[in-house]
């Protein structure tokens, strides 16, 4: 059961952020700052997949380290 959970928060969610709201955010026409939205999402992708494979080890795999 915690591997499918796992690859969900791991890999579900970073990849449909990505390329499910992709289409929404490229008709999107408002800058953030002076950037693009559509970079803007990119790069808060970047940092949900960051904290999604942190939040994989620190649930799932933490404890496999303190094994070794």
């Amino acid at each position: 059961m915690r591997t499918p959970l796992k690859l969900l928060v791991g890999l579900g969610i970073p990849y449909g952020t990505v390329a499910g709201m992709l289409p929404w955010v490229a008709s999107v026409d408002r800058p953030i700052l002076g950037v693009p939205f559509v970079y803007a999402w990119i790069f808060g992708c970047f940092v949900l997949t960051s904290a999604c494979l942190f939040s994989c080890w620190l649930l799932f795999d933490r404890h496999l380290d303190a094994v070794d």
